[in-house]
């Protein structure tokens, strides 16, 4: 490995750790630039997983305010992203290279799409429920936890886009603020993260000089994005997600 491609590892680091913690998209930015430099698609990938786990604690840090406010939220969160994680990384062992990358990009499109129109549809099914501003929803209901176990899969598997789909579910499944589903998010990433890379370390072939390049980068970038994100107008920050996203999937399609 060159020293331009080791400076650009750590470059998608701290670029990732930044999205990690606002929009969302980290390994979108990350996982490319591993495999430009040579590493094969499922070593890249878990590689990616092990070294962006910093930028999930130094995010989840940064946000530590917002986690104490909704603490059985919080928990609930960590727990179906835990247990999901494990199914998604064993998959990723188990199955063929690319398999579940095929529906990758359609994936984060249908996840930006519900992060784009959650105001109105949560409006929409408080009003169908009957539902009025003193009953907010702020536990997790069976159908949230459903969703939130599946967000976890597919954390362990690839994990692209994986912190879009749980503001997602978090956002039309509970009637809490935007930024505490955002810090909620980073935390979940963390939770997915820290089960696969465990197992990522004992059951796959990892490239420890990309792990240690992304961490470096990454827990700078998770730090960072955690105050940018706590800053953002929830309308801008919506429209980012939207905008990262899409682009994120174009470019996976016409890859």
């Amino acid at each position: 490995m060159t020293g331009a491609e080791q400076l650009a590892i750590v470059a998608a680091g701290l670029g990732a750790g930044v999205l990690t913690s606002t929009v969302g998209v980290a390994s979108l930015l990350s996982f490319p630039v591993l495999v430009a430099v040579g590493l094969p698609p499922v070593v890249a990938n878990a590689s990616n997983t092990v070294g962006m786990t910093p930028a999930g604690i130094s995010g989840s840090f940064g946000y530590r305010r917002e986690l104490k406010e909704h603490p059985k939220v919080t928990a609930a969160v960590v727990a179906t992203c835990m247990i999901g994680s494990i199914a998604g990384a064993t998959l990723l062992l188990a199955l063929p290279p690319g398999v579940f990358e095929a529906v990758v990009p359609w994936l984060i499109l249908f996840t930006c799409v519900l992060v784009g129109a959650q105001p109105r549809i949560s409006s929409w099914l408080r009003q169908r429920d009957g539902a009025d501003s003193a009953e907010q929803r702020t536990t997790m209901s069976p159908i949230t936890t459903f969703f939130a176990v599946l967000t976890g899969v597919y954390g362990g598997y690839f994990g692209a886009g994986s912190g879009v789909m749980m503001l997602a579910v978090l956002g039309l499944g509970l009637d809490i603020e935007l930024r505490i589903t955002n810090a909620l998010k980073t935390l979940a990433v963390l939770a997915a993260n820290v089960v696969a890379a465990v197992i990522f370390i004992f059951a796959a072939d990892l490239n420890w000089a990309a792990v240690g390049l992304l961490a470096v980068g990454s827990v700078v970038g998770g730090y960072v994005g955690a105050h940018i994100g706590r800053r953002l107008p929830p309308a801008l920050f919506r429209s980012l997600i939207v905008l990262f996203g899409v682009t994120a999937s174009v470019m996976m399609l016409l890859r």
